[in-house]
């Protein structure tokens, strides 16, 4: 992102606080929310001040910090905001390995917040190689800087293409029913990089018409055998770009690799609250009576995936 200084990340830690960039305002407005105790940063993952697996994973290790006079406790709290994504859960081991072994809380938190923009920044060099001059590529949901802390997943590769002087187009859904396209759409309108947000259940025409070249999408859960949870929606655009012909990537870091599940069955998905389908910028869409169901996540079988691009290099497969 174009922000200057540490506001252009995510979140950070300072003056013994977490600070966010508050998500649930974009792209209206830039605002920041501070946690100062482990409840206030269990709030803004459950709320989705923060979202995005990497991120969710950055501000759980500040917040087992926040919390390190009771770890049990801290880690027993962070754990049950979110069930899905991976990079929670791979987080709190982590702190709770680093204090075992005596290490400083706050530098483990940074050092682990510093791995993941790096790893994120080479997921962008080693996916930017499949990026050709001309393409037109599609996105799902927002998997940019603020669902990593910087740089991104799925967004990494056009954020290093476009610097190095590629040119392509974007195609951004805009994914219900929390509008995430948005926050891709503000990312690239930031970068200067060409797109345009579309409904995502318009994603099938695009392909059908030769619109699309190739799908990149990010993850919040990748298991053994090569099965991912992504955004509500994924699997189907895994699917139509199978039938299209179109290669389908899923970009993510070595924290988002879940190696004690073997098969996608296995991943719990998210249930979500009626309100985010029924209320968009606190404006009521539907009426009272209207019962909704709002799984967060699905599934896609790894005979979809072309290809995931990790920090080290491409691989073909898993498993």
């Amino acid at each position: 992102m174009k922000i200057e200084g540490k506001e252009g990340r995510a979140l950070w830690f300072e003056d013994e606080a977490i600070q966010f960039i508050d998500q649930r305002k974009l792209p209206y407005k830039l605002e920041y929310y501070t946690a100062k105790t482990v409840d206030e940063c269990a709030f803004a993952i459950k709320d989705m001040v923060v979202r995005g697996a990497p991120a969710i994973g950055a501000a759980a290790v500040y917040g087992m910090v926040l919390g390190i006079n009771n770890l049990d406790k801290t880690a027993e709290t962070l754990r049950k905001t979110r069930p899905t994504a991976y990079d929670l859960f791979y987080a709190i081991d982590y702190m709770i390995d680093k204090v075992k072994k005596c290490e400083d809380p706050l530098d483990a938190a940074n050092e682990y917040v510093e791995d993941i923009v790096d790893r994120c920044r080479r997921i962008g060099e080693n996916g930017e190689k499949l990026i050709k001059n001309g393409m037109k590529i599609l996105t799902h949901c927002n998997a940019g800087a603020l669902a990593t802390v910087d740089y991104g997943t799925a967004l990494a590769p056009f954020y290093i293409a476009h610097r190095k002087g590629k040119k392509f187009f974007v195609y951004a859904d805009e994914t219900r029913p929390r509008c995430q396209g948005l926050l891709t759409d503000w990312e690239l309108e930031q970068e200067g990089i060409p797109h345009a947000v579309i409904a995502d259940n318009a994603a099938g025409h695009f392909m059908k018409s030769g619109e699309i070249d190739m799908v990149i999408t990010g993850a919040d859960r990748i298991v053994s055998n090569g099965d991912f949870a992504n955004k509500i929606g994924t699997y189907e655009k895994a699917v139509l770009a199978k039938e299209n012909g179109i290669p389908f990537y899923v970009a993510a870091p070595i924290s988002t690799f879940d190696k004690t599940i073997k098969s996608g069955d296995e991943i719990i998905i998210e249930e979500r609250g009626r309100e985010e389908l029924a209320v968009i910028n606190n404006c009521k869409i539907m009426p009272d009576y209207t019962k909704v169901k709002n799984p967060a996540f699905d599934v896609t079988p790894a005979k979809y995936v072309a290809g995931y691009i990790t920090e080290d290099e491409i691989l073909k497969k898993l498993g």
